[in-house]
């Protein structure tokens, strides 16, 4: 990852992340000095399960996937971050450390502040329940992931995988090798081929050399099981309405 010399900073600035945006002027006045801005490579790891939460990060173009990590190295996505969250919330929540790997899935910009210069600050009363509603939000993501993965058929967990990760994106493009879908969805390379070319034949995306465009997204909702609908709502509900999905 690599900083990006933007000194000081401005609220304007950060305003593209929805938790960042959403926070009393005063609050981030009193942040803004110790945001560092990075740009993320695709596939860097931010955290690695079990390690202490060192610093949170703040997406702004950049996703950011939370993987579980078995025993034997095979890992399955549980919840996407992007432009609306935080990742990191283990110190929010009074834990030292993290569960899940965390592994950028679109390179982009984030914001990234030192757990230890904030640690007191985010038991504010200006500040805890946004965060609490965020994380509401993502354990609602957790839990229908957890219920799609189990009960859906492929091609419906690649529809609201797709979807999900369009809202935190700005165009309609994924540079995403099946590899990397494989691995995020916990299922073989050849599972992911077969389901893709089911919604490349059907008209709604179009891959090529590890870029996914979708073509029709009103299609692909539609394909898509209610998992994606219950996340986006929630998500709509609970967050800010200029950063929600």
């Amino acid at each position: 990852m690599s900083r990006v010399p933007l000194q000081p900073l401005q609220p304007d600035d950060v305003s593209s992340n929805g938790i960042l945006h959403a926070m009393a002027a005063d609050d981030l006045q009193r942040w803004l000095p110790l945001i560092d801005v990075l740009e993320l490579p695709l596939g860097q790891v931010l955290y690695e399960s079990g390690a202490a939460v060192r610093h949170i990060y703040f997406p702004a173009t950049a996703i950011v996937s939370l993987l579980y990590v078995m025993e034997d190295g095979s890992s399955a996505e549980i919840a996407v971050v992007g432009r609306e969250g935080v990742v990191g919330i283990s110190l929010f929540m009074g834990g030292g450390s993290i569960l899940s790997r965390a592994v950028v899935q679109s390179a982009g910009r984030a914001f990234r502040i030192r757990a230890d210069r904030i640690r007191g600050d985010v038991a504010n009363p200006a500040i805890l329940p946004l965060l609490l509603r965020y994380i509401q939000a993502l354990i609602t993501q957790m839990s229908q992931t957890a219920v799609c993965n189990r009960h859906h058929m492929l091609d419906q967990q690649l529809c609201r995988w797709l979807l999900l990760s369009l809202d935190r994106l700005e165009g309609s493009t994924l540079v995403m090798t099946q590899e990397l879908i494989a691995g995020m969805l916990g299922v073989r390379r050849e599972g992911v081929t077969e389901a893709a070319m089911k919604l490349q034949k059907a008209g709604l995306i179009r891959y090529s050399r590890g870029r996914i465009e979708v073509l029709d997204r009103p299609a692909l909702e539609q394909r898509s099981c209610e998992c994606y609908a219950v996340v986006k709502r929630e998500y709509d509900r609970l967050l800010p309405p200029s950063h929600s999905l």
